[in-house]
């Protein structure tokens, strides 16, 4: 009996052994080093001023850090650039209406670049910052700013002129003294005649010396606000700038415990969410007669309504009023001007319900409303609001473009500024991503999911409305670049599979698309990667929810399954390109050869299935987001064969928020889950991207309560995994900490905090992301298997 209570011992041990040894020749250190193991892809592409010549990041030998290279589109011969080519490279910037001029500012200086000749000429040299440059309409002068005033060099006469003159504080003579200061200075004046005679004389000295000054700009005086945006019509009449007031923040403290000084070092982090904000103006200033006026919008249409959410907090609904005494706070973009001097601005609510385009007359700074898109939840999607620059622009004189969520996708619009008539120039159940006119305005380059959710294709569309033509035409994804002279494409490409390459192509239908570069290491290349399979499962709602699936070899399949959630929340991850979560991808893979399914979803709220796709948590993370988590988990035990009880989850940042609502609120579904630098209670997440989705807590707790995962911890079953940088100042390591002693004082034992001391919310060291992963796959195969 001794014997086989010793077999039986043995037996287990070894059971245990076989549970975490790795059967796949992928190892989680190799896969962990991130860009050293695939290769460095190219990145930050940008065509030289001949269109002859892409630049390019790369790192194909592994140095230490990145390099600029260039690449003849014509030999496909590939240079890396010396300190002296870095120094002579041209940077971004505007080109005359004819291309055969541009400005450019470059380590602080400005230049001007001669197409035709590739002759440069240094137009400022100094320990100052210029910076924004542009031609003026008549594009007899380049405009810059200088510190916070615009400055104007004349190209043929080579003169400089002070523009405007912005200064800090109030001018001196508007400084009131109070009552009490008045009396005292008004007694001396009166009583020693000495103070009153020198007092006559200084006037008079600084009359004179006003009298014999040359024009200069009026001081503009800034008062207790700051200027953060200024632009200039073509015309060079007016100016308009935007001033801001900081909030008396209470920041965030984060520790940072290792530190070369062997002191902790406190980083300052931001506010919660709901704390005080910035408030912003707009202001005219005519430069011809020195006035100025601010940019009112409370006449503008709906500019007081109250959010449709409030209702459900009021103590009599019949008596409840469903607009605001005074106007809404609000943001008002950067004007765009037409050639001619008109400016369209875009307006967008402080509460992210509203977005107006509107044409300002900067005569008086009067507004006329273009168009006003509303959303209950929340003004949003690719190119039209929320983290997102509202794409918009001019096509002529008397049109305009713009995106709009209106019909439930992100599409193309036109609007008449004359009659106000408003033309869709795109539909369907698809989203136009990316829009660049083309330098006659005659066409629209646009990049977008036509062809499916999980494909991106670059396109051209008469600027006027008629038929997307396709351009780029391989399965994937592509990222594109149009040459100067817009005959070319520089095209990033790569498929499920495939990491990203730099190609080119002419900037027509079914042109070939040429590789320029070979990115990845040997050691990828010796595995062979799963083009994983897009799949879509019904969830409770009946809607279809689309997913990657991985699967293992039949002989190699443990009846076990783990399902991945994504961060950023408004993101997408099932695509047939290369992943932005490339080291959760290659995981996948060895998850898969290790006997896992693994499932990968984009649940409610992930990007490019349109409005109502992403709005489906407005006021409930961890709502619908979290029911496709447990609908795919369904899935997986329905149709691959998959035991109920050995199913895990994991994710960061947002993946890692809906990790814990799922072991905290499903627990019988999920044994075990991974979560990594989560949210754990959204009242201590950032304003900007809380607040559109769960409003404040003060005005909205219901949301934040039935969101936050802080409130649901007593139902934790199953084995829950937490990790966190120490120095993470997005999702602070405070939200992890609360959460541990949230756990502590309900008794809860299957839980473990690793923590990694140098590393903030993306992690940066290989040595982190190894073993960080290491615990998971830990995790899973001690709970799992």
């Amino acid at each position: 009996m001794k014997h086989l209570f010793l077999f039986f011992s043995l037996f287990s041990f070894s059971l245990v052994i076989a549970q975490t040894e790795n059967q796949s020749q992928l190892t989680i250190d190799q896969i962990m080093q991130g860009e050293d193991f695939v290769g460095y892809l190219p990145t930050d592409i940008q065509w030289s001023d001949t269109s002859k010549t892409i630049y390019f990041s790369w790192n194909p030998d592994n140095d230490t850090i990145r390099s600029t290279y260039r690449v003849n589109i014509n030999t496909k011969t590939i240079e890396k650039l010396s300190f002296e080519d870095l120094k002579a490279k041209t940077a971004s910037g505007v080109y005359s209406k004819d291309h055969t001029q541009k400005v450019y500012e470059k380590n602080g200086d400005l230049f001007l670049l001669n197409t035709n000749s590739s002759e440069i000429k240094r137009l400022t040299h100094t320990n100052k910052r210029e910076s924004n440059p542009q031609f003026s309409g008549d594009e007899k002068s380049i405009i810059f700013q200088q510190d916070s005033n615009l400055f104007q060099w004349h190209i043929s006469e080579g003169t400089l002129k002070q523009l405007t003159d912005f200064k800090s504080g109030n001018k001196k003579s508007e400084s009131k003294l109070d009552a009490q200061d008045q009396w005292l200075e008004d007694d001396q004046l009166q009583y020693f005649n000495i103070l009153e005679k020198r007092k006559n004389s200084n006037d008079a000295q600084s009359y004179r010396q006003e009298q014999i000054q040359f024009d200069r700009p009026e001081p503009v005086y800034l008062g207790d606000k700051n200027l953060f945006g200024i632009q200039i019509s073509p015309d060079l009449k007016y100016v308009i700038y935007r001033l801001y007031k900081a909030p008396n923040d209470k920041n965030t403290i984060v520790p940072d415990y290792v530190t070369e000084s062997g002191y902790t070092n406190d980083l300052n982090a931001r506010p919660k969410v709901g704390d005080d904000q910035y408030t912003y103006e707009s202001w005219v200033l005519n430069l011809e007669t020195g006035k100025h006026y601010q940019i009112k919008t409370d006449t503008i249409e709906g500019i007081k309504d109250k959010p449709a959410y409030l209702k459900d907090y009021a103590e009599n609904a019949s008596e409840y009023q469903d607009t605001y005494e005074n106007p809404r706070e609000v943001e008002i973009g950067n004007p765009i001007f037409s050639e001619d001097g008109k400016a369209i601005i875009n307006i967008t609510s402080i509460d992210h319900k509203d977005r107006w385009i509107m044409m300002i007359d900067l005569s008086d700074g009067s507004l006329n409303l273009i168009d006003r898109q509303h959303d209950d939840a929340w003004i949003g999607g690719p190119g039209i609001g929320w983290f997102s620059r509202p794409e918009m622009g001019w096509i002529d004189q008397n049109n305009i473009w713009f995106k709009s969520e209106k019909t439930g996708y992100a599409h193309l619009y036109s609007a008449n500024i004359n009659n106000g008539k408003i033309k869709a120039l795109t539909q369907g159940d698809f989203e136009i991503l990316g829009v660049n006119l083309s330098k006659d305005n005659k066409t629209f380059f646009i990049t977008s999911n036509k062809v499916s959710p999980h494909q991106h294709h670059f396109y051209h569309l008469p600027s006027k409305g008629g038929t997307m033509k396709q351009i780029t035409s391989k399965t994937g994804g592509h990222e594109v670049t149009v040459s100067p002279d817009e005959k070319h494409l520089a095209v990033r490409y790569s498929y499920s599979n495939k990491p990203w390459e730099l190609y080119v192509m002419p900037n027509k239908a079914g042109a070939e698309m040429t590789q320029l570069t070979e990115s990845t290491t040997e050691a990828f290349k010796a595995y062979n990667w799963t083009d994983s399979e897009i799949i879509n499962f019904t969830a409770r709602d009946g809607v279809q929810v689309p997913a990657t699936l991985y699967k293992p070899n039949p002989d190699k399949k443990n009846n076990a399954a783990i399902i991945f959630v994504h961060g950023a929340g408004y993101k997408q991850n099932v695509h047939q390109w290369w992943p932005d979560y490339y080291r959760e991808y290659m995981f996948h893979n060895f998850l898969a050869d290790n006997g896992y399914t693994v499932l990968a979803i984009d649940f409610r709220a992930s990007e490019g299935y349109g409005r109502d796709w992403r709005t489906a948590i407005y006021r409930h993370m961890g709502g619908q987001d979290l029911d496709d988590q447990v609908d795919g988990a369904q899935y997986l035990v329905e149709n691959h064969n998959i035991d109920k009880d050995r199913l895990g989850i994991y994710g960061g940042s947002y993946g890692g928020f809906i990790t814990l609502m799922a072991m905290f609120t499903s627990p019988d579904t999920f044994k075990s889950g991974a979560a990594l630098r989560s949210v754990t209670d959204w009242a201590h997440y950032n304003h900007g991207y809380t607040s559109p989705i769960l409003n404040t807590p003060v005005e909205d707790p219901k949301a934040y309560q039935r969101s936050s995962p802080i409130y649901f911890a007593e139902g934790l079953k199953g084995h829950l995994l937490m990790l966190h940088g120490m120095i993470d100042t997005n999702v602070h390591f405070q939200d992890v900490v609360r959460l541990s002693q949230r756990l502590i004082e309900l008794k809860k034992e299957n839980w473990e905090l690793a923590v990694f001391p140098l590393e903030g919310h993306g992690f940066v060291e290989a040595s982190s992301w190894s073993d960080e992963y290491r615990r998971i796959f830990k995790l899973f195969q001690e709970t799992l298997n």
